[in-house]
């Protein structure tokens, strides 16, 4: 019998190719089935449902991406330069943050169906906050959305430009000038 763990991370690996590829509706669970090289009953087994299948691959995505990035609220301008590198590294996280809001939660907060989802986050902008470090005059909400957002500028998404990791290290480093530059003077407290 094999390792469920195992069985599990295989299962993820492959639904976060296909998602990132073809969203949720054009996704195939025989495609990620074979990709896993499992029987596909396994997948309803382990997860239930395709939705739910890409609800954890969304959320495993998210947390790995964001737990290798810890927000720093004496250091918003760092905090920013990493979130670029980690869009610039991980191409399929902004695709799949696409497909979410275009098949799953097409307005309103992204992760409603998890309470604790930036409750690190928001609670260290609150306390930098009061500590007098960031602007108090903008909810913490806010300012977190801001910040997110500010990092996505040269993002897969972006309208202007898309980033990529062929451009020059010089491209970078003055895109990361610019955020950290744009974060300091808009969030930090005067």
């Amino acid at each position: 019998m094999g390792d469920a763990a195992e069985t599990r991370r295989r299962i993820l690996r492959a639904a976060t190719a296909e998602f990132a590829e073809h969203g949720i509706a054009g996704a195939r669970v025989d495609r990620i089935a074979a990709n896993a090289a499992i029987n596909k009953s396994q997948i309803y087994a382990y997860f239930g449902s395709k939705q739910a299948l890409f609800d954890a691959v969304f959320d495993n995505r998210v947390d790995v991406d964001m737990a290798d990035i810890p927000l720093d609220a004496d250091d918003l301008p760092g905090y920013v330069a990493a979130l670029y590198d980690m869009y610039l590294g991980d191409p399929e996280l902004v695709r799949l943050v696409t497909w979410a809001r275009l098949e799953r939660t097409p307005i309103g907060p992204l992760f409603a169906h998890r309470e604790d989802a930036s409750r690190t986050e928001l609670d260290a902008i609150r306390d930098a906050q009061k500590r007098g470090v960031l602007v108090d005059d903008v909810t913490a909400e806010d300012l977190w959305s801001m910040l997110v957002s500010l990092a996505a500028t040269w993002a897969q998404s972006a309208i202007v430009h898309t980033a990529h990791s062929g451009e020059s290290a010089s491209d970078h480093d003055r895109r990361r000038a610019a955020l950290a530059a744009t974060a300091e003077r808009a969030f930090r407290a005067i």
